[in-house]
């Protein structure tokens, strides 16, 4: 089986967006173990803000990761994957920046919102196209 470029792709933003998810788990167990908190947040708002950073980001990056899986399996355009992977990543980065920060609403809190919501309207309307024979 011929691997595509468009697979490649594919796996370059799967593999960014794991690590993502690697360094946001990474920075809530640290500072669970920084404030002896077992489970939950403690009631700490900085640990209140990494667990929701880490959780946001795990409500959206799988459900993209697998569409953009899809796109590259249909055989979209490298273009194509290239940019809904960046979209994603940079969406997340910019929301997961900005709600480490603060809970309160900030720029780059929008911007990764806007971001990541234009990836899964980029990748669905994509997805709906390939799907058609």
């Amino acid at each position: 089986m011929e691997v595509t470029a468009a697979a490649h792709a594919a796996a370059l933003w799967a593999g960014l967006n794991l690590i993502l998810l690697l360094v946001l788990s990474v920075r809530v167990v640290r500072l669970r173990r920084r404030h002896r908190v077992e489970f939950g947040d403690g009631e700490r708002p900085e640990l209140a803000l990494a667990v929701r950073a880490f959780g946001n980001a795990t409500e959206y990056v799988p459900a993209a990761i697998g569409a953009i899986a899809v796109l590259a399996l249909v055989g979209a355009p490298l273009v194509l994957v290239h940019a809904a992977g960046l979209l994603l990543f940079a969406g997340r980065l910019s929301h997961a920046f900005g709600l480490s920060r603060s809970g309160e609403a900030s720029r780059p809190r929008a911007a990764g919102v806007v971001l990541t919501w234009v990836a899964y309207i980029l990748t669905a309307v994509a997805l709906l196209f390939y799907a058609i024979p």
